[in-house]
């Protein structure tokens, strides 16, 4: 079917302008008609140009980040707040973002609006930029009359969501860096150092040191045959991101960055943060204990406790109370689930589930300012042991001429 561009006034007035696909002038019309607006100009339009994916990535158009969501979520807040009506906010929302692409997604959701759509059915129409739990917790403002309330709990929980995955990034940026350049520097010692001895060693003409024979042997090694070790890590990288891209492979690995010793715990510290700050804005809300746990499920960005938290909801269902649940998750400390036995008893668990979250939210922050005093005695240690077995091998055969020349041997 051919396109049409139209013009036209919405019900309070406004101009508006768009593309739009019918059999002809007359059914554009109709839709325009339907949706509430009143067409001015329709003329024949060539169809829209198709985006090109790549180069929105590329120049990062495509691409609506967290902190947009967040400033939006508080904007929104203060324009209703002020009395701004809904749509007279999202335009000027839309026309004051720098981000193309969410520009784009805020104009659909005021166009969505316009045809009669809640805010909640409006945002869900983009589900790689709203989650499930931004748009039920839109959805239960709507119904419960606090739309600007949860806004502003919305911008707070995505606040909170962006500190813990910084403090998570944190947590892992440390030792990823050591590791990373204790790799490195075996990789330049064994290509450019090792062989610049090894010459020397040849005119010898003795026997040399087990430690030495075997540090030649394995520089020789990696000199042969350096573009099959590089083959074999870009394989080794492509499957497991192959296997972390399945069900079973997601839900192992995220099951074992919680075990890794000393970053684990901090990680899984901060999952759980984040889980008992969702399932309080939720509750707190008044959403339903088991549609506060389904829709907390999605926020804590790990498969595995995502799992234990949708078991938790299934006891629940069954009759269960949340500590048994909580118990049985096998996620939480005794603390926290005395905390939980006391917010159940007393039937403040918002209020509790807010002060857990704050509770695990101190101890990454503390866990995280001495990561650098438990990881360097264990780095200390491996270093020690790599120039140890360096130093044996490259001055041992040294040691030994030096001897011979002496007359020791």
């Amino acid at each position: 079917m051919p396109f049409f561009t139209y013009k036209g006034r919405d019900g309070r007035g406004e101009a508006v302008q768009g593309v739009l696909e019918g059999a002809d002038s007359g059914a554009v019309a109709g839709q325009l008609f339907g949706s509430g607006i009143v067409p001015l100009e329709i003329t024949p339009s060539a169809p829209p140009r198709e985006k090109n994916e790549f180069l929105e990535k590329l120049f990062n158009k495509g691409k609506v980040s967290h902190t947009d969501v967040l400033l939006y979520s508080r904007q929104m807040f203060t324009l209703l707040k002020a009395g701004v009506p809904i749509m007279g906010a999202l335009k000027g929302l839309e026309d004051s973002t720098d981000n193309k692409r969410f520009a784009e997604v805020v104009r659909d959701v005021r166009e969505s609006l316009d045809t009669g759509r809640e805010m909640s059915a409006s945002l869900a129409r983009h589900p790689d930029v709203f989650s499930q739990f931004y748009t039920s917790m839109v959805s239960v403002g709507e119904q419960t009359g606090r739309l600007e309330e949860v806004f502003l709990r919305l911008f707070e929980h995505l606040e909170f969501e962006k500190f813990m995955r910084e403090q998570i990034k944190a947590a892992l940026r440390y030792p990823s860096f050591v590791v990373a350049t204790m790799g490195v520097a075996i990789v330049v010692i064994n290509i450019f150092v090792i062989p610049a001895f090894a010459k020397v060693y040849q005119g010898f003409k003795t026997e040399l040191p087990l430690m030495t024979k075997v540090l030649i042997g394995f520089s020789n090694f990696m000199a042969d045959n350096w573009y099959f070790i590089l083959a074999a890590f870009i394989g080794l990288a492509f499957a497991f991101r192959a296997w972390t891209a399945s069900a079973r492979g997601r839900m192992q690995w995220d099951h074992i960055k919680l075990r890794i010793p000393i970053a684990g715990p901090i990680v899984l510290k901060a999952t759980l943060a984040r889980f008992a700050r969702s399932f309080s804005m939720a509750f707190r809300s008044g959403v339903p204990v088991t549609s506060a746990l389904a829709m907390v499920a999605g926020t804590v960005d790990n498969v595995f406790v995502a799992d234990r938290i949708n078991r938790m909801r299934e006891g629940v269902e069954r009759g269960e109370s949340i500590l048994r649940t909580a118990r049985d998750a096998k996620v939480f400390t005794p603390v926290v689930l005395q905390m939980i036995a006391v917010g159940e008893e007393s039937g403040a668990l918002d209020d509790l589930t807010s002060e857990i979250a704050d509770l695990y939210q101190r101890e990454v922050e503390y866990e995280i300012k001495n990561l650098s005093a438990q990881i360097d005695p264990i780095l200390i240690v491996a270093l020690g042991i790599m120039v140890l077995i360096l130093a044996l091998g490259v001055f041992l055969p040294i040691w030994d001429l030096g001897n011979a020349a002496l007359g020791k041997k």
